[in-house]
């Protein structure tokens, strides 16, 4: 059995303005503990699940449960 590593999660009024993202998401918000890592990760999965690319959102979205699902995540 695997374990998952448990980081508490930053209040939202605590990351600076200029590192926030317009989404809420459990997987962003858990870098609120070093907050421009929270902006650079954010532009990252915008980049990978948005951008032109020979997979569709939804084969993208599939993927990423799938993975999720094998590593057994509970976000």
């Amino acid at each position: 059995m695997g374990f998952m590593a448990y980081i508490d999660y930053v209040d939202p009024d605590r990351i600076p303005a200029a590192d926030r993202v317009a989404d809420d998401d459990n997987i962003l918000r858990i870098h609120g503990v070093h907050s421009r890592t929270m902006r650079l990760h954010y532009a990252l999965y915008r980049e990978l699940m948005y951008a032109a690319g020979p997979l569709s959102r939804v084969q993208r979205e599939l993927i990423a449960v799938t993975v999720s699902a094998a590593n057994e995540c509970h976000y």
